[in-house]
């Protein structure tokens, strides 16, 4: 069973169909990228995977527990909250804005979810958030607040706090759409670093060299469906969709004449 299996996902927002039935599988350590135009349904999918949007159809299931209910004699029955937070637990999201507490220094940012919602003591979780932020190469900032940091450096800080919850799964949104062009590699190269170790990510982003040499696969969606997936030399290198085709040249042209 894949890690994650999207099956027919529906969602609309008043009466506009924005996923019109997405099917999607990801194996254990696959990185796989969502490509497409803004409105095309990449970001509502990833927001179903871990239930910050409720679908309207289909089923998703993440390491084989369907995600938000609970089906018994082939209905459909909403878990409650709480239950819903623990699967949430289980899936680390990294947003565009970086979402830090303001109020709390890198290292406070990284610790609140362990000792809080996985009740760790604040011993273990203090230790894992050093390593992580000397993995993503803050350590020496582990007493700055998210004020003090550049873009690129809170989006490294909110990476490595969506890993202190040991995840089985990493959902990136546009994760360097927010950051100044000098920004994105120091974020990005934390993500390779992520591949290469074996953690299974699903990355919506514009970034195309990221795509075609970390990803397995891309999807490329448009108008709320799967348009065109595979490995990225074909769906990037040579694409056989004329939505594909015109959407990637768009985007080369917008990189040549900014």
């Amino acid at each position: 069973m894949p890690l994650v299996h999207a099956v027919n996902v529906t969602k609309s927002f008043h009466h506009n169909e924005v996923l019109k039935g997405i099917d999607l599988d990801v194996d254990r350590g696959q990185v796989v990228c969502l490509l497409g135009p803004s409105g095309s349904g990449k970001t509502t999918f990833l927001r179903c995977i871990n239930q910050l949007e409720t679908i309207d159809g289909g089923r998703i299931w993440v390491d084989d527990e369907l995600m938000g209910y609970n089906e018994r004699d082939g209905k459909l029955y909403r878990l409650k909250n709480k239950e819903i937070a623990a699967q949430r637990r289980e899936i680390g999201m990294v947003f565009q804005r970086f979402n830090l507490f303001p109020h709390k220094t890198t290292l406070e940012n990284i610790v609140e979810a362990p000792t809080q919602v996985k009740r760790e003591s604040k011993k273990v979780a203090r230790e894992r958030a050093m390593k992580l932020l000397d993995r993503v190469g803050l350590a020496d900032r582990c007493n700055a607040y998210p004020a003090q940091l550049s873009g690129g450096q809170q989006q490294r800080v909110a990476i490595a706090r969506a890993l202190a919850m040991q995840p089985k799964l990493m959902l990136f949104d546009e994760p360097t759409s927010a950051l100044d062009p000098e920004l994105v590699g120091e974020v990005l190269a934390v993500m390779r670093e992520l591949a290469l170790d074996g953690m299974t990510m699903i990355v919506v982003t514009h970034e195309m060299s990221f795509a075609r040499d970390v990803a397995d696969t891309v999807v490329f969606m448009d108008a709320g469906v799967v348009v065109e997936a595979g490995p990225p030399k074909d769906v990037i290198g040579n694409p056989q969709h004329s939505r594909t085709q015109a959407f990637l040249s768009r985007l080369r042209s917008e990189h040549e004449h900014p």
